[in-house]
Order: structure tokens, then C-alpha cells, then sequence
């Protein structure tokens, strides 16, 4: 486990262990097992964290950007709801994936309560 740096295993999505296997079974399903090495993750539980660090990053981005667009430009009210709604709604499922899987990576990597493992 020395070798394999957690936050660049969390943020392509491979098994925090050894950094091979895949670590999701879906799109935010944590796979019960590496598919590389056996290791265990059925015990991560990364909870709501993941959610509100990007509706506070992506949140704050969008939202300046449709401030700095809305006060430099003046753009009907259609403009604001054709590019802002979906713009949030990409950036928002873009990042969620990879800020879960360097959450539970880091949990793993810390040893922390819900995905504590002894070697």
C-alpha cells in the first residue's frame, strides 16, 4: 500500500490498495472487491461528503461565472436558464465521481473508522 498514492488512485478510480483494479461498480457504487488484488472495500462508506464538497466548489464556480456573464453582458433570462441549469448539472455529476473515489481512497489510506483495515 506504501506505493500507491490515494489521491491519484481516488481520482482515476482504481482500488486504493494497488492501484489497479477498478474501484467502482457503477457510476458512484463502490465495488465489494477489487477485481485486481481481493482487496475489501465493501467498507467504504464515504457518506455525504463527496456531495457537499462539489455542491460548494461547483456551486460557487457556476455561480460566479453566471454573476460575471449576467453583470458584463445582460443576457435574457432564456440565455441564463439554457447555459447555467445544465452547466451545473455537468459540473456537478463531473466532479462527484472523482471526489468520491479520493475520499474513499484517503479513508483507506488513513485508516479511518468505516474502512479500517488490519494488515
Amino acid at each position: 500500500m506504501a506505493g500507491v498514492n490515494p489521491i491519484l488512485a481516488g481520482l482515476a478510480g482504481r482500488c486504493p490498495n494497488c492501484g489497479k483494479g477498478r474501484l467502482f461498480a457503477g457510476f458512484l457504487k463502490v465495488s465489494p472487491l477489487c477485481e485486481s488484488c481481493g482487496f475489501d472495500l465493501a467498507r467504504a462508506d464515504s457518506g455525504d461528503g463527496p456531495a457537499v464538497f462539489i455542491c460548494l466548489i461547483g456551486g460557487g464556480l457556476v455561480c460566479f461565472a453566471a454573476l460575471f456573464v449576467e453583470i458584463a453582458y445582460h443576457p435574457p433570462i432564456w440565455v441564463d436558464l439554457v447555459v447555467w441549469l445544465p452547466l451545473t448539472l455537468i459540473v456537478c455529476l463531473g466532479l462527484l465521481r472523482p471526489f468520491k473515489g479520493v475520499m474513499v481512497a484517503l479513508q483507506f489510506h488513513n485508516r479511518a473508522a468505516e474502512a479500517r483495515h488490519d494488515d
